[in-house]
């Protein structure tokens, strides 16, 4: 539990501590956000704001873990530090991209092909990489079963289950770097979801089947390895969103970029692999699932009719043009996206009592 509060209160100080001094820097170095001309009128004002902030949430949760590790002498754990892995590998690969779009000011970073290839190959190392390490009990941080609260059905295999890790990994990050269009909308949202996978990793660590000896009733048991570092892991990252999100909210004094956005998808989709509640990131993270949809929804319904569902897409640009503030849009999807979480968190609950 110490762990916990000191990689938050960690994360949380050196964001709101560091992020001035990168705003300082970036704005020094000319690295100012590229504006398309096809997005809202009222955005047009954003121009030239330091972006890559990414930067100062990637860092700060690396160094919260660490030093959350250090302070209570306790070791790291292999699940911990791999989504730390796919966090910094994805958000190296969306850091290309933010640097090629400011130095060559275009709104067009790395070629498509280039930007995932790189997503590729740090998805595939983290994938391949979390079937190996096995426990004393035969855990793995990954397992090649599907899973929505835990574990279900029959082993789907490495080979399909590099595939479907890269799909989440890929969704994850997409669908975080669609919601970041808006002041603090993706770094709000995120805040929650770290925050419910701070509470699913320290329930599961206590319900660990690990600990079923000691446990009232040993059937409702959770086999996740090394669930209370993944606990440790969502709280530092929750703590430097949170800082940063002082920051980053409206008037935005600095934005994360791809930099941020594809580091943020790729530790949700960890999470949910490592704490085998796969299925249920579509509901904790209902935000992005439904700001996505938006997206395939309005280039599917062109493609096939020639008209538009939305005015807009992604969704947040659809009542901005509507009429709505940013700051409106912003707190009503945060609103959304706090009754995810809720919702996410009760089916995480009902199932672990159905067991009992």
């Amino acid at each position: 539990m110490r762990q916990i509060l000191f990689a938050g209160a960690i994360g949380l100080f050196l964001t709101l501590v560091g992020t001035p001094l990168l705003i300082k820097l970036l704005a020094r170095k000319g690295y100012g956000q590229f504006i398309r001309d096809d997005g809202p009128r009222s955005h047009g004002s954003k121009k030239g704001t330091p972006t890559m902030g990414g930067i100062a949430f990637i860092l700060a949760t690396i160094i919260a873990y660490v030093l959350a590790k250090v302070i209570t002498g306790e070791d790291m754990r292999f699940s911990g530090v791999l989504v730390l892995f796919l966090m910094a590998g994805m958000g190296l690969v969306g850091f290309l991209d933010d640097y090629i779009k400011i130095v060559k000011q275009r709104s067009l970073g790395l070629r498509a092909k280039a930007k995932m290839a790189g997503q590729l190959i740090v998805g595939i190392a983290f994938a391949v990489l979390s079937l190996q390490f096995a426990d004393a009990r035969g855990n793995t941080p990954a397992s090649t079963k599907l899973s929505f609260v835990e574990d279900f059905g029959w082993s789907i295999g490495p080979v399909l289950f590099v595939v479907w890790a890269l799909f989440m990994i890929l969704a994850m990050s997409n669908g975080v770097n669609l919601t970041d269009g808006l002041d603090g909308l993706a770094t709000g949202a995120s805040v929650m979801v770290f925050g419910a996978y701070t509470f699913i990793g320290l329930w599961q660590f206590q319900e660990s089947c690990a600990n079923a000896a000691t446990l009232t009733n040993p059937s409702a048991c959770f086999e996740v390895r090394d669930p209370l570092d993944l606990a440790v892991v969502a709280s530092a990252l929750m703590g430097s969103c949170f800082g940063f999100l002082w920051w980053n909210t409206s008037p935005a004094k600095i934005f994360m970029g791809d930099t941020g956005s594809l580091a943020l998808g790729g530790a949700l989709a960890g999470l949910a692999i490592c704490s085998r509640t796969e299925f249920l990131m579509a509901v904790l993270g209902g935000l992005f699932v439904m700001i996505t949809m938006s997206v395939v929804i309005q280039v599917g319904s062109f493609k096939m009719t020639g008209k538009r569902v939305f005015r807009m897409a992604p969704l947040q640009h659809h009542f901005e043009l509507k009429g709505w503030s940013e700051v409106l849009v912003v707190v009503r999807f945060w609103i959304i996206q706090g009754m995810c979480v809720i919702v996410g968190l009760g089916l995480f609950y009902a199932g672990w009592a159905a067991k009992k």
